[in-house]
């Protein structure tokens, strides 16, 4: 954007996802000098952004819109097949191939065991400063023939969250761990060394949710609050 504008730029995004994760639903926002095509953005943009870049489209918003601190929540999916042959080749930079069949009602009835708001931390890399408390509002998963997907939203992630949860439940879905495994390690106060983060290129942030415009700096001030543990 700055080299197409010829100015400096400053983009805030929803949310920063791990190296290797893919973003089919990134929000960003950004202050704009006068003038401006807006809509007319995306276009321009195009000629200078890599071919796995694409800016779908820009819109004028409200000051007190943020694309972090005004989120609702963020969705995730997770890709993985336990095809005997792996993943599809066309499929194959985002889908995770797992080499041993996968339960789908025991991955379904690990995730149920996490919902809510919990402290995390178990699932997250600390970062000084930021809190692991994390309302997860869904996690669930279906099966399409040989592949599985974990479809994941919460108001907000902390760092490797999801791909920590992904670990666990696969540890479940091939028997190697009890359904109440996952959950269970909500009780930890530090991360968990028995959970395996399951590799980025399966996960994708697909979209994230704001409220209507008349209530975008009520949620902006609500997501800076830092939480503490429902429990103290």
């Amino acid at each position: 954007m700055s080299k197409v504008l010829r100015e400096d730029v400053n983009l805030t995004v929803a949310g920063r996802t791990d190296a290797g994760v893919h973003a089919a639903g990134q929000v960003a926002h950004a202050d704009l000098p006068g003038g401006v095509d807006v809509p007319g953005l995306p276009k321009r943009l195009a000629r200078a952004l890599p071919d796995d870049v694409r800016v779908f489209a820009a819109r004028v918003v409200p000051g007190e819109f943020d694309a972090r601190f005004s989120a609702l929540r963020r969705h995730y999916e997770y890709r993985v097949t336990d095809a005997d042959s792996g993943a599809h080749p066309l499929r194959r930079l985002d889908t995770l191939a797992w080499p041993r069949p996968l339960d789908l009602d025991a991955l379904n009835a690990a995730s149920a065991l996490l919902l809510g708001e919990r402290d995390f931390c178990a699932f997250c890399r600390r970062r000084e400063g930021a809190t692991t408390i994390r309302e997860l509002q869904r996690l669930e998963w279906s099966r399409d023939g040989d592949v599985l997907t974990a479809f994941v939203s919460a108001d907000a992630f902390c760092h490797s969250m999801v791909r920590s949860l992904v670990g666990a439940l696969l540890a479940v879905g091939e028997g190697r761990k009890p359904v109440e495994w996952p959950a269970s390690l909500l009780s930890l106060s530090a991360r968990a060394s028995g959970v395996t983060v399951a590799p980025p290129h399966g996960l994708a942030l697909v979209r994230v949710d704001y409220p209507e415009d008349a209530s975008l700096a009520a949620r902006a001030l609500v997501t800076r609050n830092v939480r503490v543990s429902p429990g103290t």
